[in-house]
């Protein structure tokens, strides 16, 4: 090896030009950073020093615009364990986290040997392909969507560090989340639902009041799982939905004082068949000794899947469709719109939504039926009473005027 003039540039004893550049610390690893070469950015041999030294400069102002702590050998799956992960799982709720965990594993698994700075746009492209396609991974419009949007911000985050300059990805088209159509119980449905449970046994007069609770006050799923009797007031005819339950198992389980969202807390008037299900049940209770939770047989919350069985139960003992946990709210809402017309204010507000936006961003759909008992409701509603004669001077074309006269309006339909 012997030295030039170019600071950090050699030659061996073949003749070949290269370069040895020391780049700092990497803030991944601790490491001392350091990078040699023998080739230029179109990966063809250096043919001079004053090349070599060139491309030397070139690779250090790289670096120095990243702060100098780009790791240039750092993978993308280094990046994901050793960085977006660890932050992700800081930044969301045990229980989301527990959900998402093998997603980010999977993602990151498709481009863990790549480094992080050489990820392109058709690779970012082949993966969003590969998502959607029958012959990839298959996904569903909405979990494709969901899956490549968490690769995008995982990539955004690298750019806030300053591990990369730009978010490849962000040149590729996202994928739209797509209608997400979740199946619910109609009144018909709900009644031959209750029709089948027997409230002479205990276990199935609970899930008689967790079905009514939930189709009559349409809470979130893990809000309704965290009432408790305190959040019950029968003089005042209100609910309070004021928590949420993160549980992993039916002994380990927390109970947030918060909801999904600010506007989640919120308090529901409930009506008096709602007050005198929740009263005889309250006192059954505490016959057995339970006290807290009121969706419970053991003292325990109920659990998901719990749910989720009762329900694949009685839909079929009742020969209606089976819907998810989540359905009874959108089951409430259709009882809502489809009984009494309630209008979007009332419906936001008891779903515990930010703005009425949002609910008719979930809900529109529904209050279609709307327009045919409006259309009924025209019918008649005018008095049809017309001039016998005109009051107008015509004074156009006579031949139209006498083509007119010819068709009286009294001869055409029955409406006239």
């Amino acid at each position: 090896m012997a030295k030039t003039k170019y600071a950090g540039v050699y030659v061996d004893n073949n003749g070949q030009f290269y370069y040895e550049a020391e780049l700092g610390i990497d803030r991944i690893t601790g490491k001392r950073l350091r990078k040699k070469g023998r080739k230029n950015q179109q990966g063809k041999k250096f043919t001079t020093a004053i090349q070599t030294y060139k491309e030397l400069i070139r690779i250090k102002n790289d670096c120095l615009s990243t702060n100098g702590y780009a790791n240039y050998n750092m993978t993308y799956g280094q990046f994901m364990d050793k960085v977006y992960i660890p932050a992700y799982k800081t930044d969301v709720e045990k229980s989301t986290f527990s959900v998402r965990e093998k997603t980010l594993e999977n993602i990151r698994d498709r481009f863990s040997l790549l480094p992080l700075r050489s990820i392109t746009i058709e690779d970012v492209q082949n993966y969003r392909t590969w998502l959607l396609s029958e012959d990839g991974a298959g996904y569903s419009q909405s979990y494709a969507s969901l899956v490549f949007g968490m690769f995008r911000k995982s990539l955004e985050m690298a750019v806030d560090m300053q591990y990369l300059e730009l978010n490849i990805s962000k040149k590729v088209k996202a994928i739209a989340k797509g209608k997400s159509n979740v199946s619910f119980w109609t009144k018909t449905d709900f009644e031959k639902v209750i029709a089948t449970i027997c409230l002479d046994d205990f276990y199935e007069h609970l899930c008689f009041v967790m079905l009514w609770v939930y189709f009559m006050t349409g809470v979130r799923v893990n809000e309704g799982t965290a009432l408790w009797w305190e959040n019950i007031d029968f003089k005042n005819k209100r609910l309070q939905v004021h928590h949420m339950l993160i549980i992993e198992r039916k002994e380990v389980w927390e109970r947030k004082n918060y909801t999904k969202t600010l506007d989640g807390k919120r308090m529901i008037t409930l009506d008096d068949d709602t007050l005198e299900v929740l009263a005889i049940w309250k006192k059954r209770q505490e016959n057995m000794g339970i006290h807290d939770f009121i969706f419970s047989y053991d003292g325990c919350p109920m659990i998901k899947s719990t749910i989720a069985n009762i329900i694949k139960r009685y839909a079929k003992l009742a020969n209606v469709q089976s819907i998810q946990a989540k359905g009874l709210r959108h089951s409430h809402a259709s009882y809502l719109i489809n009984e009494f017309n309630v209008s979007v204010l009332i419906l936001s507000k008891r779903m515990g939504h930010s703005s009425p936006e949002i609910t008719l961003k979930h809900y529109s759909h529904m209050w279609s039926g709307i327009d045919e008992v409006i259309a009924q409701e025209m019918t008649g509603n005018i008095e049809i009473k017309t001039a016998s004669q005109t009051a107008i001077n015509f004074s156009g074309n006579q031949a139209i005027k006498n083509k007119f006269r010819q068709f009286p309006a009294k001869t055409v339909g029955n409406v006239l």
